[in-house]
């Protein structure tokens, strides 16, 4: 009986050691990673030239909000010079607000936050691997046939939802007018 008792022992205190490593693996595991870690993926991702060509996009979105702010009104020659230092001071606040120095802190502590030290080094290595880079080298071709592909989608349904409010705009009060086929 002694014996069967020390079996027991010695096979419950197995089982916690092995409970015990595993679960320190598990928090070795889990990992935050360090800044150099962060900082090793964002450079592999390319993270400051993308943000740095979304800038001209931002800009672009910007003068056209302004140049359709400034054409459904009259203006007059004062109050266009304001909205063109109010449309300056937006596009310096933007590009100060979305410079790389003032965003690498927070990629870093989001990275930091959302991943694992495990994840950001496999991360990297895929976005340092031939492969990693020609989806680097692809995405923005990628994302410009999404956006076509989506707009020939779109724009029937567009048609459509234009002819519909035509006419609801042409109906007398009361009247409703059966929607359009896209």
């Amino acid at each position: 009986m002694a014996a069967t008792s020390a079996r027991r022992s010695l096979l419950v205190s197995r089982c916690l050691m092995a409970v015990l490593l595993a679960g320190m693996a598990w928090v070795a595991q889990a990992e935050p990673p360090s800044e150099a870690d962060v900082n090793r993926l964002l450079a592999a991702s390319r993270a400051q030239s993308i943000l740095d060509s979304m800038l001209p996009q931002l800009e672009q979105m910007q003068r056209e909000q302004f140049a359709r702010l400034s054409a459904e009104r009259q203006l007059s020659p004062t109050q266009q010079a304001k909205l063109q230092k109010m449309q300056e001071r937006t596009r310096q606040s933007l590009a100060q607000t979305l410079s790389w120095s003032q965003m690498r802190p927070m990629y870093v502590d989001l990275y930091k936050r959302t991943f694992s030290r495990e994840d950001v080094l496999a991360m990297a290595e895929f976005y340092e691997s031939p492969a990693g880079q020609s989806l680097l080298d692809k995405t923005p071709l990628l994302m410009h046939n999404v956006m076509e592909a989506i707009q020939q989608k779109v724009t029937p349904q567009m048609t459509a939802l234009q002819k519909d409010l035509n006419a609801i705009l042409a109906e007398p009060d009361g009247a409703a007018p059966a929607p359009a086929k896209p």
